[in-house]
């Protein structure tokens, strides 16, 4: 477990990294934005957000907790979410395709965080977003042959990993302080909660994820696998000793 001090100084070093080749020029075939475009659209729009809500919730649970580093390391980690973002959209202003402004799916994430002022919900509700991120990723990277797109995608699929950390640790604390009986039924929340959202992810993007090579089977048993590891982490005791 890391304080919150330690991943201010994660999320300003890696900052400082730079693993896209921006002169690079694309190489997407027409075949391959037919397929991936919808789904690229959509997942830049929805790395866009300000995070007002997000930022927010951190300031009321951070105020709670007495640990106000908190709140900069969310700032910084939507910052990095909001580069993905620009990065994105970069590439598209590039291949010459618009950047949407609406998309059903981005709609309805950003009415259900406009309602909520839970650090724990906003917690589980990135780790499922993030674990499918890290499938659509590989998958868009996968299912292209596009140097500069690969680039973009290998960026982004490194500082998941890490958010992932980030925000599973978070919620281990905010799990770890609840009662047994707390305890036993966010267990069964969480894990519908997960399989739900990873659901509506599929079948908003299965084209790009077939794509990639995934199967909706394939593509669960991934999810599956992040759920698992996840899970242990949280329900784990030692994982709340910071360090």
């Amino acid at each position: 477990m890391h304080t919150s001090s330690y991943w201010i100084g994660h999320f300003k070093e890696n900052a400082n990294q730079k693993r896209v080749i921006w002169n690079t020029k694309p190489g997407i075939t027409d075949d391959e934005i037919a397929v991936i475009l919808p789904s690229l659209q959509a997942w830049q729009l929805g790395e866009t957000s300000e995070g007002k809500h997000l930022i927010a919730a951190s300031e009321k649970y951070a105020q709670k907790i007495q640990d106000p580093k908190y709140v900069d390391a969310i700032k910084l980690f939507i910052k990095e979410e909001q580069k993905h973002g620009n990065n994105l959209g970069s590439y598209l202003d590039m291949i010459g395709k618009p950047r949407i402004k609406h998309d059903w799916g981005d709609t309805l994430f950003r009415k259900v965080r406009y309602f909520n002022t839970s650090m724990e919900l906003w917690t589980l509700a990135v780790i499922v977003v993030e674990s499918t991120a890290q499938i659509f990723y590989q998958a868009l990277k996968d299912a292209t042959g596009c140097e500069l797109l690969k680039e973009i995608c290998t960026d982004i699929l490194i500082d998941e990993a890490y958010h992932i950390t980030f925000q599973t640790e978070r919620l281990a604390i905010i799990f770890y302080g609840k009662n047994h009986f707390s305890k036993s039924w966010r267990r069964i929340v969480y894990k519908y909660f997960f399989y739900g959202v990873s659901s509506l992810v599929w079948f908003a993007h299965k084209g790009l994820f077939k794509a990639g090579g995934n199967t909706f089977e394939s593509y669960i048993r991934k999810m599956e696998y992040k759920y698992m590891k996840t899970l242990k982490v949280i329900t784990s005791p030692l994982t709340v000793q910071l360090v």
